[in-house]
């Protein structure tokens, strides 16, 4: 037989860990069967109806503007630009004239990108009619 080694830094941890995760089960079991006793069984046809306020519902065509995705897009697109200058002035004097050409050269990239979506009319707002 081997002898268990009670002393190891983790032990604890993971004895937690299983309380925790029987704790866990036992409170899900008994919300379950407490639930199901506290809860009433009345299956009137009127009470599990739907109900609707206003006038009937018609299907509609379910029509999302494709401007929507165009803006979120963009959004996203000149948000990572921060994500990728934020580390650039952390260590800007580290990187020199080469770091500060290359943010120059991104920057250019992205305006670049930007004057297009602009031309183009990604930035502008079409009223649906």
């Amino acid at each position: 037989m081997t002898h268990m080694d009670f002393s190891h830094p983790y032990f604890g941890v993971f004895v937690m860990f299983v309380l925790t995760f029987g704790a866990f089960i036992l409170t899900v079991y008994l919300a379950r069967v407490i639930s199901r006793k506290i809860a009433r069984l009345n299956t009137e046809k009127l009470k599990v109806s739907l109900y609707e306020c206003g006038p009937e519902v018609t299907k509609q065509p379910n029509t999302v503007s494709v401007q929507f995705y165009l803006m979120a897009l963009l959004f996203i697109l000149f948000d990572i630009e921060i994500i990728f200058m934020f580390p650039w002035a952390v260590d800007f004097k580290v990187l020199g004239w080469f770091g500060f050409i290359e943010m120059i050269l991104f920057i250019l990239l992205l305006t670049i990108g930007f004057i297009y979506a602009w031309k183009k009319g990604a930035l502008e707002w079409h009223s649906i009619k």
